[in-house]
């Protein structure tokens, strides 16, 4: 099935414009559950009780309200909500380009594919080339379902892509998080992890090797059920031993590695016997 596009809009930087069509890059496959009544097996339906009243209410009889002390609200209207919202533009507004490497990983948010809409694409394929032969990405504003964001654009797999992004207020500050700065650290130990690195190291990210193997389990589980087929327990996890000498965790883990490498190696070709030489020698006299 071809994929859905979510939305359109109008990528620019300068006086050229583009239109676009943007698609979910990614969404989340992981397993999720619904509350059951055990007697029945009905589904539970979540209602809204207002405590004051200690009554349900109807969607319909809510109201927005921010929170400006303990318990305290300020009331919005629908109406005045929606005056503060920004106007609805489909334009993406490229207002910079950076290095990918001065963007901290921590500010990305979502991730969409960015394909050319109808009458767009030698002007996608001039923006994704040049960003690509530039080492550059774009920052730009978009406002989308009301909210303004922003935006990174960058050149991927011979296309563009579009990450939402937190603003810089919405970053916690790392300096408030105790680093163990006091700690003492050998250059011995500093050698270990470093060799251990070296060793858990690969040349390039392969997502492909990696699997969700929970959700592969509780998966098979759910069709074995469906079934009616029996559900053998699993044995338990063996827990890791507990190591509270550094130095000995670091050596024990490069010896493991070092055991897991040797098995992996294949076995050396065995020699030709000598009698067989003979026979050969004989055999072309």
């Amino acid at each position: 099935m071809p994929p859905h596009s979510i939305g359109s809009g109008t990528l620019s930087f300068g006086l050229v414009s583009i239109p676009v069509r943007m698609f979910t890059a990614a969404s989340s496959q992981s397993v999720s559950f619904n509350q059951l009544h055990e007697k029945c097996g009905g589904r539970i339906r979540q209602q809204l009780l207002c405590p004051t009243c200690n009554e349900v209410v109807e969607r319909s009889s809510l109201v927005k309200g921010y929170e400006f002390a303990k318990d305290q609200y300020v009331r919005f209207t629908a109406d005045e909500l929606k005056q503060l919202e920004d106007e609805s533009t489909q334009s993406i507004d490229i207002t910079e380009f950076v290095p990918l490497e001065e963007v901290d990983p921590i500010y990305f948010e979502g991730g969409y594919y960015l394909g050319p809409d109808k009458g767009g694409g030698k002007a996608y394929r001039l923006l994704a080339d040049a960003m690509k032969k530039s080492d550059r990405v774009a920052l730009a504003k978009f406002v989308m379902r009301g909210k303004e964001n922003l935006v990174l654009i960058r050149a991927h797999q011979d296309g563009l892509m579009l990450h939402t992004m937190y603003f810089a207020d919405e970053v916690r500050d790392f300096g408030e998080i105790d680093k163990g700065r006091e700690a003492t650290i050998k250059s011995a130990e500093l050698d270990l992890a470093q060799r251990l690195i070296e060793d858990l190291s690969s040349a390039k990210f392969e997502p492909g090797k990696y699997h969700d193997e929970y959700r592969g389990r509780v998966l098979s589980v759910v069709e074995a059920k469906v079934e009616g087929k029996e559900i053998v327990a699993a044995d338990p996890q063996v827990q890791r031993t507990q190591v509270i000498d550094i130095m000995d965790a670091l050596k024990q883990s490069l010896e493991g590695r070092s055991a897991k490498t040797a098995e992996k190696k294949p076995a050396a070709k065995a020699k030709r016997a000598p009698a067989a030489t003979k026979e050969r020698k004989t055999a072309s006299r």
